[in-house]
């Protein structure tokens, strides 16, 4: 379960200063719900895509304790 800061004090602060988990948690909750979002919805949803490209994508070195996968729960 993703343990975090909500969207309402998220959409306050810059996606530069989102961490790559909240990144990637909302951003698989946007993909799910894709056909029921408004305009907004949609924008802040482009946005999130664009920071995760800027950062080179959600992909982080594989240790002996987690995968190559960012894991939001």
């Amino acid at each position: 379960m993703y343990v975090g800061r909500d969207m309402t004090e998220l959409t306050m602060m810059s996606k530069k200063d989102w961490t790559d988990k909240e990144l990637a948690y909302y951003h698989h909750n946007m993909q799910q719900v894709t056909p029921y979002l408004n305009a907004e919805g949609v924008t802040i949803h482009r946005e999130i895509i664009k920071e995760i490209e800027s950062r080179g994508g959600l992909k982080q070195d594989a240790t002996y304790t987690q995968g190559t996968t960012v894991h939001f729960d």
